[in-house]
């Protein structure tokens, strides 16, 4: 049974950035609500029940047809949030990126400032729900989206950071200023956790 991941910190712990009621609803509500679809439908194959979920994501393929989609939208929402909480954070623990990493921004944007904007643009153009991730392909960094609950594991991507861009992730304070929240976001950022990532590629 997938359970739901505590947080490192309070609800209220990334205001003014993200609300203490979307934190809430976030993880107590829409995170919980995957994670109940996604053990209802791997009830019915006990022997996918304790297969890894990075397994599971990486090789759809592999997944029983008839939950293949629950698995996909419901473990992919699933695995989403339990990265996602664990990148963002309270601003006086958000650090700054590595050497290497910095370097690494540099060699694929040219610089981090670079990186940046390039990440706003995109967030701006995903058409309706889902995500953005910086990515680790074969040495190089790319910014990607994906749609709905994907994951970048299904495209065989290293995921190093990701955001959320449904609107149930900032709608409550930011209403259709999507922009604003992306905005919002770097100063939550725990960059000592993309740092690990990139570690361990």
């Amino acid at each position: 049974m997938h359970t739901l991941p505590q947080l490192a910190y309070e609800y209220n712990a990334l205001e003014p950035f993200i609300d203490a009621q979307t934190m809430e609803l976030h993880h107590s509500k829409h995170h919980q609500a995957y994670i109940d679809k996604l053990n209802m439908a791997l009830a019915t194959h006990s022997e996918f029940a304790n297969s890894p979920l990075t397994d599971l994501l990486a090789h759809l393929d592999g997944v029983p047809e008839d939950i293949r989609t629950a698995v996909r939208n419901h473990g992919g929402g699933h695995w989403n949030h339990s990265f996602f909480w664990k990148v963002i954070g309270p601003q006086s623990t958000a650090g700054a990126p590595s050497s290497e990493l910095s370097q690494a921004f540099v060699s694929s944007f040219g610089s981090l400032e670079h990186f940046q904007s390039e990440w706003s643009n995109k967030s701006l153009t995903l058409f309706g729900s889902g995500w953005i991730w910086l990515v680790c392909d074969k040495g190089e960094l790319s910014i990607i989206t994906t749609p709905n609950q994907d994951t970048p594991l299904s495209t065989g991507n290293v995921p190093l950071l990701g955001l959320d861009l449904w609107e149930h992730a900032y709608y409550l304070k930011y209403q259709n200023k999507r922009i604003d929240y992306v905005t919002a976001f770097w100063n939550v950022l725990q960059w000592d956790e993309v740092n690990t990532h990139f570690v361990n590629i």
